[in-house]
């Protein structure tokens, strides 16, 4: 299918035909370079005219090469598998751009991102203050140009960050964090009430900010895929895999069959160790702590199968650039089958029992609520965005691995409560069982692997992945050996800002189960 996106390049081509200074087509993406100032008019048509959801906005440092940086805009045309990239120049002598915000407000934390790491303004952005770099980090110093040293000492300056402040009688700040109770990574958030109920919540990030897209300018591509698996933890193999596909795509390497399917296997296996992780907190998170140690009692025993699979219990190391380093033989395809039945037997009596319990559906119907609206506004993907009424999943609308050889359904909610959050995922968990079923039987025989080829310098490669919490974008400029620069989304990224949305009119008490039921990454979002 293609006329969606033949309607869109006749469409772009009569509008804005003489403000598009190069325009081509390859595989499955329109590539357009465009002025600087028609390239927010542009972004904008594309966006209101014509169905796609933005990917990416990212900026390139070519200093070196051409003067000017380069910022890319990435939609994608799910219904039909197409991509639009949008590519603008910024002389290096006036660093500006008008912000595309305040008509695509998904680009909201992407281009202070790249105000940030580069130092291009966004002009017109309605909040540009940083989203990652520390209080005390000195103005004028930006981490992402090419003249940074990483090894650098950077001398810290004395600032403080402004939060946002609601106004009026009886108005209360709460502030929770960055250090919270419990085994998880730091972040602010800062609420004002009115007695218990939320008005205004500020999420601040970056507390675990680590300069992964910097050092990946500086290692091989083949190490690159163990930086990838380390971004975020609980889902290095979708992130590794979505690094090695991009690479895969700028060297032209085939990966062979065997491997594809196996890739898919290993993916359902990381998804559903980590959903039944999701699916308990909810349930410790309303004091059901019977259905949570349950459930976390089915994570382990995911977590052992991956481990007897693979030898590791996270799928470490498991996928290279050209395929798989683990098989799964004939012997280890029966544990998995055997283990997979038991697991969902008892999945189902938890099930069971949690949508059973008055007192369970009590707290989660209605609460930390994402209507439709404010879930497309956002731009929210995997879960988050299915349980709002978003039919939206990579693994269907861009196929990868071997998506496009095994049947599945992509559960959909509208309601988009915790409750709609936590069915989708229960219904999620079956599905990934029954895509590993499908994938092990109909796994043909042959190499785990290509070897590699040169990646030749100055390609671009880009490859989504669909984490258990939803789009995992890389994007790959080649360099000399390594990459030149290397883009990484991860779903939180998209996710994080919603929950600002979803908690509003909710009581503060109910704020630790509305985050567990969007349980994002913070390590994925700081990066």
């Amino acid at each position: 299918m293609r006329e969606q996106f033949d309607v869109l390049v006749e469409n772009l081509a009569q509008e804005f035909g003489h403000d598009i200074i190069s325009s081509s087509v390859a595989r499955n993406e329109l590539k357009l370079e465009v002025r600087k100032d028609t390239f927010p008019v542009i972004a904008a048509h594309i966006k209101k005219n014509h169905h796609v959801q933005l990917i990416s906005e990212h900026a390139v440092d070519l200093r070196e090469k051409d003067g000017s940086f380069h910022i890319y805009l990435i939609f994608s045309l799910p219904k039909e598998d197409h991509f639009v990239t949008i590519r603008t120049r910024i002389d290096a002598s006036d660093p500006t751009f008008r912000s595309i915000t305040p008509e695509i407000y998904a680009a909201n934390w992407f281009e202070r991102e790249i105000m940030e790491g580069f130092g291009i303004v966004p002009v017109g952005h309605p909040d540009p203050r940083p989203i990652r770099l520390y209080d005390d980090w000195p103005s004028g110093t930006y981490p992402m140009r090419k003249d940074f040293d990483l090894s650098s000492h950077v001398p810290r300056t004395p600032s403080g960050y402004e939060y946002r402040k609601v106004e009026g009688e009886g108005v209360f700040e709460v502030p929770v964090g960055p250090v919270h109770a419990g085994v998880i990574e730091p972040g602010h958030f800062r609420f004002s009430v009115a007695g218990e109920s939320i008005l205004h919540l500020e999420i601040r990030m970056g507390y675990v900010h680590k300069g992964l897209e910097k050092l990946s300018e500086s290692m091989r591509y083949d190490h690159g895929v163990f930086l990838a698996e380390r971004i975020s933890g609980d889902n290095g193999f979708t992130h590794s895999l979505a690094y090695c596909q991009a690479i895969e795509s700028i060297a032209g390497i085939g990966v062979p069959d065997r491997a594809r399917f196996l890739r898919t296997v290993y993916s359902e296996m990381e998804r559903i160790y980590n959903l039944f992780g999701d699916i308990g907190g909810i349930a410790m998170d309303v004091a059901f702590s019977v259905g949570a140690q349950n459930l976390y009692l089915l994570k382990e025993r995911a977590l052992s199968l991956n481990e007897k699979a693979t030898g590791s219990r996270l799928l470490r190391s498991v996928n290279r650039i050209g395929g798989v380093n683990k098989d799964i033989d004939a012997d280890m395809k029966k544990k998995i089958s055997t283990e997979l039945v038991g697991i969902k037997l008892d999945f189902d009596d938890v099930v069971e029992t949690l949508t059973g319990m008055a007192s369970l559906l009590d707290r989660v119907e209605t609460t930390g609520t994402l209507p439709t609206d404010a879930a497309k506004n956002f731009n929210v993907v995997g879960p988050i965005a299915r349980a709002s009424g978003i039919d939206r999943d990579v693994r269907r609308d861009h196929p990868y691995a071997a998506y496009d050889e095994v049947s599945f359904s992509v559960p959909s909610y509208r309601e988009g409560d915790v409750y709609a959050r936590m069915m989708v995922k229960i219904e999620e968990v079956l599905e990934s069982i029954s895509i590993i079923e499908q994938a092990m039987d109909r796994m043909p025989q042959g190499p785990l692997f290509t070897e590699a080829a040169e990646v030749p310098e100055g390609n671009v490669g880009m490859s989504l992945t669909e984490t258990h919490r939803g789009e995992a974008m890389h994007w790959v400029l080649s360099g000399n050996g390594m990459p030149y620069r290397h883009k990484v989304r991860d779903a939180s990224f998209l996710n994080w800002p919603a929950i600002e949305q979803a908690v509003l009119g909710n009581i503060i008490p109910d704020f630790p189960l509305v985050n567990k039921s969007f349980n994002l990454s913070y390590s994925g979002n700081d990066l």
